[in-house]
């Protein structure tokens, strides 16, 4: 089984882009559990929110991962959680990242905010690209710290698909992604 994590700020493609992997790939897509968690509790998230957050997408996570699929397609992973918690809560639990360094991800693609627009959607809540582009440095440096296989994704819709699924095919090969930019 390979793991794919899909990366960055909001608004940059992962979902879209989860689904075009799925499409042409096969393989399992696990969503983001925060926007089930938002549309079941129709309000904003607070700080004692993260805990059962983090806990709802391992549990997606983890069901997905006992099944087995040759390709696992995560939307996102406890790394937006983390990094979410301390951009609206100026803290995060502990755990959250002893849990995240606990598990193998077979490559990440961050995806950066620039060359696409940010489009809103009644749970989105950064509109300046400055805001994301922080989200995504914050993400960046946090994935090198760790040595955490990385591509990053940049460009306009097109080209994110098509360099996406050049990385996802490598990955399927057992290649490295031949990088454009950074791995």
């Amino acid at each position: 089984m390979k793991v794919l994590v899909l990366a960055g700020p909001e608004s940059s493609g992962k979902s879209w882009l989860g689904g075009e992997i799925q499409a042409h790939f096969g393989g399992e897509l696990v969503g983001e559990y925060v926007r089930h968690f938002i549309d079941e509790q129709r309000r904003d998230t607070c700080y004692a929110d993260i805990d059962p957050i983090a806990r709802g997408q391992l549990v997606w996570e983890d069901a997905a991962r006992a099944r087995q699929p040759e390709l696992l397609i995560l939307d996102t992973h406890l790394l937006s959680n983390m990094l979410w918690s301390r951009v609206l809560f100026n803290d995060c639990p502990a755990w959250l990242e002893q849990a995240l360094l606990a598990r193998r991800y077979d490559l990440h693609l961050l995806l950066s905010p620039a060359g696409v627009p940010w489009v809103g959607d009644g749970q989105r809540c950064q509109p300046r690209l400055e805001e994301r582009q922080a989200f995504f440095e914050a993400s960046r440096q946090w994935l090198q710290r760790h040595g955490q296989p990385m591509h990053v994704i940049e460009g306009d819709w097109a080209y994110r698909q098509s360099t996406v699924l050049a990385a996802v095919q490598a990955l399927l090969e057992g290649k490295p992604p031949a990088c454009a930019t950074e791995c």
